[in-house]
């Protein structure tokens, strides 16, 4: 068994004092100590070497190789492997080559301030991430318990609160827990006004307004959600795609046509840490989709000016593949190509042209091939009667 040669310490508002006393030896006998401007003044006692965080901070890895050989602390907020830099450098060094000292995290003495059930919240980071990745986790009586940015982060969270309907959610910013400094601000999301200590907790309980219809989470969107041009993949249609999609955690989406984004963003809203990239040849939908996803909470889709099958090239490789635009059998073979072992290719069509590719792809290389028909009740004079979208003929493969 390999030898471990680096200590990640977990250190919370109560500094060394706080820690364990093999905890606390391990800080003290260390020779160089690496963290941020806190984690440093939380331990000044000690005497070692210091090192701040690199910048960029992607030079850490580096950094912290370059130390094998001596006695090297890395110091961080409460557990090292909970939103902490410990995932991170597990990237680069071993886990076999590390030891782990985890402190109480801010979600575990935030539920103790609040008088919550940890079980029973989300805990969210918008720390270094877009704040509007919280907005798909909004819902009537759910808690947040969200790692922030900085001062500004609770004002912005508010905003999204109210912007989709929850104005009416309490919100408390809980400041430097567990140590002398530790504050607490309660207050609407609605009326929210000021910033917030440096240094903060922010828990949120999601309420929606007073005759408000707020943004509900899960798949199947409102189409009026979106903004578009005419032409999207409509909600139950969206609904019945993104399902044969079969979006789980970490997953990544190529989105072939991705218009104004629609089923992109459905994907990204319907599990944690999803990525997706949308090909869109026109500038018009590529900024509509970038408007779209920035508001409804999914801010990392990464959209692409290019066509298929050209515009693939270099692309990170796809556990699943939408094609709702620009379908070809020369499409469709370069995306099965592309998918990940299991993957999953979904294609829509609604011309007689590109249904004949489908029931040609059918024929050759199986998968599923069926044909759905949508009916809306809209009025019909004083009465009212069944409408019928553009039927849809759907293929579905799986690598």
């Amino acid at each position: 068994m390999m030898a471990t040669w680096l200590d990640i310490v977990g250190i919370g508002e109560d500094g060394m004092a706080g820690l364990s006393p093999a905890t606390r030896a391990v800080v003290e006998a260390a020779e160089v100590i690496v963290g941020g401007a806190r984690h440093h003044s939380l331990s000044e006692a000690v005497t070692a070497q210091r090192i701040a965080w690199p910048s960029p901070f992607d030079a850490l890895i580096d950094t912290l190789k370059g130390l094998k050989g001596r006695r090297a602390v890395v110091l961080v907020t409460g557990d090292p492997l909970w939103y902490s830099v410990g995932a991170r450098i597990l990237k680069g060094i071993p886990g076999e080559e590390i030891t782990f000292h985890p402190q109480i995290s801010a979600f575990q003495l935030g539920v103790c301030r609040m008088g919550w059930s940890l079980a029973d919240c989300e805990t969210l980071t918008v720390h270094g991430r877009p704040v509007e990745q919280a907005v798909p986790f909004f819902a009537p009586g759910l808690r947040l318990l969200i790692l922030t940015q900085g001062p500004e982060t609770p004002g912005e969270i508010a905003a999204l609160l109210t912007e989709a309907g929850y104005g009416a959610s309490r919100m408390s910013v809980l400041g430097a827990m567990g140590g002398p400094r530790e504050t607490r601000r309660d207050g609407i999301a609605a009326s929210w006004e000021g910033e917030a200590p440096a240094f903060h907790l922010l828990a949120v309980e999601c309420l929606a307004a007073e005759g408000a219809r707020p943004r509900m989470p899960g798949i199947g969107l409102p189409d009026d959600a979106f903004e578009h041009d005419g032409k999207m993949t409509k909600r139950e249609l969206r609904s019945l795609t993104v399902a044969a999609l079969c979006p789980y955690r970490g997953q990544m989406l190529w989105d072939i046509g991705l218009g104004c984004g629609s089923v992109a963003i459905e994907w990204m809203r319907a599990a944690r840490d999803m990525g997706a990239v949308g090909l869109e040849p026109k500038a018009a939908r590529r900024a509509m989709a970038a408007r779209n996803a920035a508001r409804l909470g999914a801010p990392r889709l990464e959209i692409v000016d290019g066509t298929a099958p050209e515009g693939l090239t270099g692309l990170p490789a796809p556990d699943a593949v939408f094609i709702g635009g620009g379908l070809s059998e020369a499409v469709a073979e370069a995306a099965l190509a592309a998918l990940k072992p299991h993957g999953r290719l979904v294609a829509n069509a609604v011309t007689l042209e590109s249904e004949a590719v489908l029931a040609a792809l059918h024929a050759r290389l199986g998968g599923d091939l069926r044909r759905i028909a949508v009916s809306r009740a809209e009025p019909v004079g004083p009465w009212r009667g069944w409408k019928s979208l553009m039927a849809v003929t759907q293929w579905v493969v799986q690598t």
